[in-house]
């Protein structure tokens, strides 16, 4: 008896949901070649959404006295250099925008995952995916934005785009891409759709998939350096260790340690050739962290001493080692706080002088770890883990990234839904709809935006009520 075949049709169908998902995708793009000035002609809520699917600004024409044309290009054009996606939109009070759920039906309508920052009359705001900047961290750059109570539309602006630049994950959307008139972009527009219509589609996935794979290794990049250095060092101290195995006087349990440190320095340089992403430097910095821990003891079971307790490496710089002691450290301009040190640093903060902190490069110029990006965020995980860090560093970039258990487990970033660290989509992604208006946070009642504005209190489950913070 012969046996018959079932034809797979599924694999077609898919490929034909594809091809039609990569179509409207092309069409998207393509209509974004004719992206408007950042004063835009149209008005009102859907008109704004229009306007910001295609650039990163918005000024409604009867809120042109709030921000001029060249502040609003000269601001349009510093967060596409950046590369993020930060929306901004300067609106008039009126009561086609009500505050309660401006933010929630703003972004509902533009449908990319964001940060999101309105003026709104004099009042300012800003809501934010979890899974581009982290609920808390957008709360309190917020509120030392609207504090600046004598600050212009400009300087208010300016000053969040900054700080969201820095902080914000994932990519500019695709559809901001530039073009050079109307005629262009159509010619465009119609080449891509004839494109698309004959299978090139499936390039344009190859092509998105290819970019977000040139990112995660970008930031890899970012961090690489600082960890080459790391394991270096180690290498070093493993060399200027006087012990030989074979001595008479060595103990099984010196041997164990020795050979202990020895795989972590192995372990480590096998998984950072291994990586392929930030969230892979973590387990580099757990075993770095492990072998220095393995010459503290065996350094103590030489001279004959106590055992060290197992503690965190030095907050300053983990290359100096685990931490013995725990001491009173401010950042410039911050609050007080407790963080573990080595014996040196210690000693240097009791005499009035500044520890041997750990800089990194960064795009203008050498700074604190902490103050680098959370890029930096797996590599000081691996170290501390994610639930020491966050209170140590309170107010600055990696303090922010670090609160979240996903770093906390070396988890690529995600979204912070309730104030925890969950799924959701890259910055920059489509999304429409589909997003949860309850993780979607804004800023204290009134719709967040002071000033006397909106209809007062409550939560209409965008995450704006609950008063001022």
């Amino acid at each position: 008896m012969g046996v018959g075949l079932a034809r797979d049709t599924s694999t077609p169908r898919r490929a034909a949901s594809l091809l039609a998902a990569l179509l409207l995708a092309a069409l998207t793009m393509a209509g974004a070649l004719l992206a408007p000035p950042a004063h835009a002609a149209g008005t009102g809520l859907d008109a704004a959404a229009d306007a910001l699917k295609k650039s990163p600004v918005y000024v409604d024409p009867r809120a042109s006295g709030q921000l001029s044309s060249t502040d609003a290009d000269a601001l349009a054009k510093k967060i596409k250099d950046a590369g993020k996606p930060v929306f901004v939109a300067v609106l008039p009070r009126t009561a086609e925008f009500p505050p309660q759920t401006l933010l929630r039906d703003l972004r509902t309508k533009v449908g990319i995952a964001g940060v999101y920052a309105v003026r709104l009359g004099t009042g300012f705001n800003a809501g934010a995916d979890p899974s581009v900047i982290r609920h808390t961290a957008l709360t309190n750059l917020v509120g030392a934005v609207k504090r600046n109570d004598a600050a212009g539309a400009a300087t208010e602006l300016n000053a969040f785009v900054d700080q969201a630049d820095q902080q914000a994950r994932g990519h500019a959307p695709d559809s901001w891409g530039g073009g050079s008139g109307s005629g262009a972009g159509g010619a465009i527009a119609a080449g891509v759709v004839v494109v698309a219509a004959a299978g090139g589609g499936y390039a344009l996935y190859r092509r998105n998939k290819k970019k977000k794979e040139e990112r995660q290794r970008a930031e890899l990049e970012t961090v690489r350096r600082v960890v080459d250095e790391d394991i270096t060092a180690f290498g070093e101290e493993l060399d200027r260790l006087d012990f030989n195995p074979s001595d008479p006087r060595a103990t099984d349990a010196m041997r164990q340690d020795y050979t202990h440190a020895l795989d972590a320095y192995d372990r480590a340089k096998a998984l950072i050739e291994a990586a392929r992403g930030p969230a892979d430097v973590r387990p580099v910095s757990e075993a770095l962290e492990d072998g220095r821990f393995s010459l503290a003891t065996l350094a103590a079971r030489r001279n004959g001493t106590p055992l060290p307790e197992r503690r965190v490496p030095c907050f300053f710089d983990p290359r100096h080692g685990p931490s013995v002691a725990d001491v009173q450290w401010a950042p410039p301009g911050g609050v007080p706080r407790t963080v573990p040190a080595c014996a040196a640093d210690a000693a240097r903060l009791a005499d009035g002088h500044e520890p041997m902190t750990r800089t990194v490069q960064t795009a203008t110029g050498p700074q604190p770890y902490w103050d680098a990006g959370p890029a930096y965020a797996p590599w000081a995980g691996g170290y501390f883990g994610g639930g020491l860090l966050p209170g140590l560093l309170v107010g600055t970039l990696l303090g922010s990234a670090l609160s979240s258990p996903a770093y906390a487990y070396g988890e690529p970033m995600g979204g912070f839904g309730g104030g925890e660290m969950g799924g959701g989509p890259e910055g920059g992604d489509y999304t429409g709809s589909d997003f949860n208006p309850n993780d979607f946070g804004g800023f204290g009642g009134d719709g967040g935006f002071g000033g006397g504005f909106g209809d007062g209190g409550g939560n209409d489950n965008g995450g704006f009520g609950g008063g001022d913070w």
